[in-house]
């Protein structure tokens, strides 16, 4: 009887560890699934983040500002104002981005479009060969006269991370046909591209 009950307790033990082990397989699975970005050299690893202190951050560096250009400004001023670094074999999370006041394309524009999706405005990732930047839209009058990347027939600004006291609207460097991919990073989905421009 009671090697009965061993033998029932030793078959629920590893039918709870089996059903573990495939749970964690599935949200290993999926955390990859919103992270990882399948593009032509490879794969991107997204690292940006909805945490409180990001938010908190994004908040409080917006805090003077009455309209959308300021705040973009204001979030674009503060990482561009971080030192450019090059990290070869690591990518940094926002917070330690800030925490050790360095980064590198991929750290300074993960935690740029970090703090922009606190502050819910639309931006997007662009990859391009050996870097990536950051586009907005955003309707200004300010900025009718400054070009942008049309994107499906809508206007974007590039906020490019790496320039330092860079403004919205920075003139794109690469080729239209250069840009991989353009992507949602928190939701990981790849803008289908129908029409680029690059304009006023």
């Amino acid at each position: 009887m009671k090697s009965e009950s061993k033998k029932h307790l030793s078959l629920l033990i590893m039918a709870i560890s089996f059903i573990a082990f495939i749970y964690g397989t599935i949200r290993a699975m999926d955390i990859v699934d919103r992270t990882h970005i399948d593009t032509s050299n490879g794969f991107y690893r997204s690292y940006v983040t909805t945490s409180q202190e990001i938010q908190e951050k994004a908040f409080a560096l917006t805090a003077h500002c009455s309209d959308e250009l300021c705040k973009i400004q204001s979030l674009l001023d503060f990482v561009t104002n971080i030192p450019y670094q090059t990290n070869t074999f690591q990518q940094y999370s926002a917070q330690k981005t800030i925490q050790q006041n360095f980064g590198d394309c991929d750290d300074k524009s993960n935690l740029l479009i970090s703090m922009l999706h606190a502050l819910g405005i639309e931006a997007y990732f662009v990859l391009v060969p050996k870097h990536i930047f950051v586009i907005t839209a955003i309707e200004d009058e300010r900025l009718d006269k400054t070009k942008g990347l049309w994107v499906n027939n809508k206007k974007y600004f590039i906020l490019e991370s790496t320039a330092r006291n860079s403004n919205i609207g920075f003139p794109l460097r690469y080729t239209l046909d250069q840009i991989d991919v353009i992507v949602e990073p928190f939701s990981n989905e790849k803008l289908s591209i129908e029409s680029l421009e690059w304009k006023e």
